[in-house]
């Protein structure tokens, strides 16, 4: 392949790009959860746990304000059917995406590998928008909920009064600082942090569970009141149902669980292709995750409804996004709580790392491949800064309100969690397996009818989502325009007969004619060479080798060429090639036979009928149109060198 000299980069430049050269190749690292620090290494699976967990168990810091904001009084109740959503829903969903995709790729790959062409692309860019959603606004609302703990202290809430939103900046600033530092252990930092904050709510909910039996008319108060306002227990079932959705955020973690699978150490005898025990304690993880979350939400939401007035947990009370840590500082003293507020506070912006970590292993798998961003793309540090950017902007929009925020969260978490469920659906009836299709098609459509409700219940995160999107699809069309020409060919490897071809004309000028196969029948191949003759002004002796793509996916970017030679009725030579873009796989070819041979190849087409605007839309979106100009302009930007660039004639 052609390589072209440029000048050394400055030292900003290489430091901003570290890594890029080895990002998005097979194999390659595309981010911090990509790939453990070496082939089949890993963590034991409860310590990985924990790294999934500073996602999943921090929500504890908002989720039981957020339930009594939603259900009052039936917050318990609603939440004992989102736990049984998790454990019978989510659970199983993603224990089977493990199973199908154990490289941490999680569902988008499931479902892109399901659709092909264009409407597989914009329907994983789609998916991806939804996931910068769910992750971006973790990154925001973990670090406003973080700032909501640190403003109400009782020992800093004088002095940090009305500074909510500079405190969210700067911890979403400290958070990109860190990742353009370097991430390179975060399972040992995410053991502790949750270990100390699990071990703190054990406390603060033996103590709110004391305090309830012990007044035994708390109990008797609350189930009054539950009865005098929804009659029977149908009705507080249905009622629960209804305001379900908008419990949604303890669902959050999944994902991400997935994500950090290539982390599993799993058995010594596991490969890439077959990482049987990386599948199974993975499985374990996503199991004991989701049960010990399961006895918190139940638990935070019952001691926080019961201790808790109502009053105090709407907006601007003191049990707004910190229940918890209201009941730690109003039943242990300022003392504990302050150190519950400290613990909160750091899983909560260590939540933030796993889902800026989550992003970096997400976006350069699918659009640098996809032509849809540019190079440095594949790189960490710039992606961080860009990351940190719309950070800032979704704060300063939001205004660092983690009740605003929450509609946005919860239909990132519910639509990923929909496209799963619908993704092991279809593998398991491609799988033939009758009854998990008919469970997993139950489970789809639970998650679909929460996902719907909502968005009509709260449209904004619909609305930030699709910002989103229209982002993600604007930058990546308007990048795969800039990248139009550009030789995007990683490989090209040649059968045996090919490379007899290519020998045999090493000795004299090398000539091929690009032909479009018809027919393929001899007066095809014998028109063509006169034509090609007649329109050059070439004598007879001259000798060529045809050379025919076929156009595959031309959604597809960047792929590897194989070239394959054949000898048609007794005479005719032909390379068959198969690409998404009938110019690249012609320059890679004639830039590959060069390098081969040390002789410059020349190349013959005729004119394409038709004008150049829509050849140019037909070469943009299906990989044909115009070739003998665009094949021309591909090996100009790949060989500055006139002199060794491949010739183009066109008549």
């Amino acid at each position: 392949m052609a390589t072209t000299e440029h000048p050394p980069p400055s030292r900003l430049r290489a430091w901003m790009l570290q890594g890029l050269s080895d990002m998005g190749r097979s194999g390659g690292h595309t981010g911090p959860h990509a790939a453990p620090e070496a082939p089949h290494q890993g963590r034991p699976w409860y310590r990985v746990m924990c790294l999934t967990g500073v996602d999943y168990f921090s929500t504890l810091g908002y989720q039981p304000g957020i339930a009594a904001l939603a259900a009052g009084l039936l917050s318990p109740v609603a939440t004992i059917v989102l736990v049984v959503v998790t454990l019978a829903g989510a659970l199983p969903v993603y224990r089977r995406v493990a199973e199908e995709s154990p490289h941490g790729e999680g569902s988008i790959s499931m479902l892109e590998r399901l659709l092909s062409f264009w409407q597989g692309k914009l329907f994983v860019l789609t998916l991806l928008g939804f996931a910068a959603t769910d992750f971006l606004i973790t990154i925001t609302l973990s670090a406003a909920d973080a700032s909501t703990h640190l403003v109400e202290n009782p020992h800093l809430t004088d002095t940090l009064h009305d500074k909510q939103l500079l405190i969210t900046l700067i911890l979403v600033a400290l958070l990109g600082a860190v990742f353009l530092k370097g991430f390179l252990e975060a399972i040992g930092v995410a053991v502790a942090l949750v270990g100390v904050y699990l071990s703190l709510n054990v406390v603060v909910v033996a103590v709110g569970v004391w305090h309830v039996a012990t007044a035994g008319h708390v109990i008797t108060d609350w189930s009054h009141a539950l009865t005098a306002e929804h009659g029977n227990v149908f009705a507080m079932v249905g009622v629960a149902l209804l305001v379900f959705p908008k419990l949604a955020l303890g669902l959050s973690g999944f994902e991400t669980g997935v994500a950090v699978m290539p982390h599993v150490k799993g058995d010594d005898g596991d490969t890439e292709e077959h990482p049987r025990g990386r599948i199974r304690d993975t499985k374990k993880l996503l199991t004991t995750a989701a049960l010990i979350m399961s006895v918190f939400l139940i638990a935070t939401s019952f001691v926080t409804t019961l201790l808790i007035p109502e009053k105090d947990f709407e907006s601007g009370g003191p049990a707004n996004g910190r229940a918890l840590a209201y009941l730690a500082h109003e039943y242990l003293g300022n003392a504990f709580g302050t150190v519950y507020d400290v613990s909160t506070i750091a899983i909560l912006w260590f939540a933030g790392a796993s889902a800026m970590a989550g992003l970096l292993n997400l976006m350069p798998r699918y659009l640098p491949r996809y032509g849809m961003a540019p190079h440095w793309a594949r790189a960490v540090r710039p992606m961080v800064i860009v990351f940190t950017l719309i950070g800032f902007l979704v704060t300063w929009i939001f205004d660092a309100d983690v009740d605003a925020q929450g509609g946005a969260y919860a239909t990132g978490v519910l639509v990923l969690i929909s496209s799963a469920a619908i993704a092991v659906t279809i593998a398991a009836r491609k799988a033939g397996q009758r009854g998990w299709t008919i469970g997993f098609g139950v489970i789809s459509a639970v998650f679909l009818y929460v996902t719907v409700a909502n968005v009509i219940e709260r449209p904004d995160g619909v609305k930030i989502g699709a910002c989103f999107i229209a982002g993600i699809i604007l930058v990546s069309l308007l990048s795969r325009l800039a990248r139009a020409f550009e030789l995007r060919v990683t490989s090209v490897t040649l059968d045996a007969m090919a490379e007899r071809f290519i020998r045999d004309m090493a000795s004299r000028r090398i000539r091929f004619i690009a032909n479009e196969p018809g027919q393929r029948d001899k007066a095809e191949y014998r028109d063509k060479i006169e034509q090609i003759r007649a329109d050059n002004d070439m004598p007879e002796q001259e000798d060529f080798v045809f050379v025919e793509v076929t156009v595959t996916d031309p959604s597809e970017f960047e792929s590897g060429l194989a070239v394959g030679g054949e000898v048609l009725h007794g005479r005719y030579r032909v390379l068959t090639l198969e690409s998404s873009s009938i110019s690249n796989a012609l320059a890679a070819l004639l830039l590959h036979v060069r390098d081969e041979t040390g002789r410059v190849p020349h190349i013959y087409f005729e004119w394409t009928e038709g004008g150049p605007f829509a050849n140019f839309l037909r070469f943009f979106l299906f990989g044909q149109g115009e070739v003998a100009p665009v094949t021309r302009e591909v090996l100009r930007e790949a060989e500055p060198d006139r002199a060794r660039r491949p010739r183009v004639h066109t008549g």
